[in-house]
């Protein structure tokens, strides 16, 4: 098996809700890094919303198919600046950004500190974020030649024929037992 080589980053102590930073780690694992970042550009201008998985409880349903969701817009800059940095840190290793795949995002809840002045009586929100992202690498079939991908249920054709073969073959070795068992029984009736 071929390791991945990982490009990490973290955010520590982000002003951030715990919740946002969570779903929206939720919504970023396991996507393009450029798709990302055009969908957190939108959040920030309310055009498109994020889908609530796991702290949804008694809130609104978007356009769209959605479902619940909502605009965490401070949280999506702080995405996006991680996610500049991810990209920045990709181009000093020498990885091509543009095949870049966040492998894994995690949001945790940081210490907590008290506002000051007079808010004192207040907590504040506050997280770390750790993303990190490989380079996915995409199999080029060669000029002239169609190469299909099969999934674990499919197989290729080739071991589709042989496979129908073998069970043909089967199938009639089956039918001339039975036939041989058929024929010896008459015998016995017939004697």
């Amino acid at each position: 098996m071929v390791e991945k080589e990982l490009i990490k980053v973290s955010g520590l102590n982000l002003p951030i809700s715990p919740k946002h930073a969570i779903e929206l780690c939720t919504f970023i694992r396991g996507k393009n890094l450029t798709k990302i970042k055009n969908v957190l550009n939108l959040v920030i201008n309310e055009k498109e919303a994020i889908q609530l998985r796991r702290f949804k409880h008694k809130r609104g349903h978007k356009k769209g198919k959605k479902g619940p969701g909502f605009y965490p817009k401070k949280a999506s800059k702080y995405f996006l600046e991680l996610l500049n940095t991810l990209e920045g840190n990709a181009k000093n290793q020498g990885i091509d950004i543009t095949n870049l795949v966040i492998e894994k995002a995690m949001a945790n809840r940081a210490s907590i500190s008290w506002h000051y002045g007079r808010h004192r009586g207040r907590r504040t929100k506050r997280s770390h974020v750790e993303l990190y992202a490989y380079q996915k690498i995409l199999e080029k079939a060669l000029p002239g030649t169609f190469r299909k991908s099969f999934t674990k249920n499919e197989k290729s054709p080739e071991k589709n024929n042989e496979e129908n073969l073998q069970r043909k073959d089967e199938k009639k070795e089956k039918q001339e037992t039975k036939q041989k068992i058929d024929n010896k029984t008459k015998e016995k009736i017939k004697k």
